[in-house]
């Protein structure tokens, strides 16, 4: 079916009810952009803010050694200046790194009557299973991100055996790397907070109460200055940990008149942000930053996050330990997390315009 004739019907239909996804519509032979994705001029990525080569680059962190003062230090000072850096030596193997991003693939490239049994619509009223979604923008929008999702709960109660088989093994071994790597990088940043102690049975309802692994799938697109993969965004998380593929695309918010700062590809790499919920509980120490995803026109790429958020019914505030340094000012009120992740889903894609309501 050629774009012409699904568009005399409906691409929205086509993409998002029938589960085709963007992939499907990429495999009609497409030659332009659709209407229905091409994005607002304000929600692309104008080429005279990339910075791709330039003076602003984001740190990459050697994790060889976590007892070094100085990889402490500088993993808690990228998380003050930046809100993102890498992070290399790990100890995630490569080949587990490479199956998760092998699956994707398989996943994606599925004829689009296997993926609609893990459509989200058809996957009942449990949000564990809500798994397979085409990206569009907020609720009442009609613009299309270029990038089809899934989504794998890792929480008690989620029951992988509902994952696609394509996935299943390789998500579950590398939940099994990535959740400790997580918590290691969250008490290194604790401690940077004056916060001197483990992730235990009370942070981590707190720290790490809510997590899923996504895969994000962003086919070829004809004319990528037209449409986006990801809106720029901040992340509701107190961290995310991305694995990204090596065709490239990541783009941060720079410290320098709103430039864009490519986040180069470094293989066995992964990227780690900063979300609002950290940024609340530093009382703004650390920085929740914004960025987005560019396409390519010729490679499909795959980005893999793990979101780390707190538990929904827990507290969220300014730590006690931080606002007893010099008597500081508590920026932010002591809000449930459910209400902050309700109104930032509501308002998303706003940037950082969410921090303000759970500000005093």
């Amino acid at each position: 079916m050629s774009c012409t004739k699904i568009e005399a019907v409906d691409i929205f239909d086509f993409v998002i009810k029938k589960a085709n996804g963007i992939k499907g519509l990429v495999d009609t032979g497409l030659e332009n952009v659709p209407k229905q994705c091409i994005q607002p001029k304000d929600q692309r990525l104008d080429k005279n803010q990339l910075h791709i080569d330039n003076q602003e680059s984001i740190p990459t962190i050697d994790l060889s050694n976590w007892d070094d003062v100085n990889v402490v230090k500088s993993i808690q000072e990228a998380a003050s200046k930046w809100g993102f850096f890498q992070i290399i030596n790990h100890g995630i193997p490569i080949e587990v790194l490479e199956n998760l991003k092998e699956a994707g693939h398989r996943f994606f490239e599925l004829p689009a009557e296997e993926k609609i049994k893990y459509y989200k619509e058809n996957a009942g009223p449990d949000e564990s299973v809500l798994l397979f979604w085409s990206a569009i923008g907020e609720k009442d929008e009609k613009v299309l991100e270029w990038r089809d999702s899934i989504k794998h709960g890792c929480n008690p109660g989620d029951d992988s055996n509902l994952w696609p088989p394509q996935t299943r093994e390789q998500v579950l071994e590398y939940e099994k790397w990535a959740i400790p790597l997580a918590k290691k990088l969250l008490e290194i940043l604790l401690k940077g907070l004056n916060v001197n102690e483990n992730i235990d049975e009370t942070l981590e309802p707190l720290l790490m109460g809510t997590m899923a692994i996504n895969i994000n799938y962003y086919p070829p697109c004809p004319n990528p200055s037209l449409t986006i993969g990801c809106r720029r965004h901040c992340d509701v998380s107190c961290i995310t940990i991305l694995l990204q593929d090596d065709t490239g695309g990541l783009f941060v918010q720079g410290t320098k008149d709103n430039n864009w700062i490519h986040v180069t590809p470094v293989k066995g790499a992964l990227a780690v942000n900063i979300g609002d919920s950290l940024q609340i509980m530093s009382n703004d120490r650390y920085k929740s930053v914004e960025h987005c995803a560019a396409v390519d026109s010729s490679k499909a790429r795959i980005s893999i996050p793990l979101f780390v958020n707190p538990r929904l019914d827990t507290v969220i505030g300014p730590f006690p330990q931080v606002l007893e340094t010099d008597g500081e000012k508590p920026v932010y009120k002591q809000l449930l997390f459910s209400d902050y992740w309700e109104y930032f889903f509501s308002k998303r894609p706003s940037g950082k315009a969410s921090l303000d309501f759970a500000k005093i």
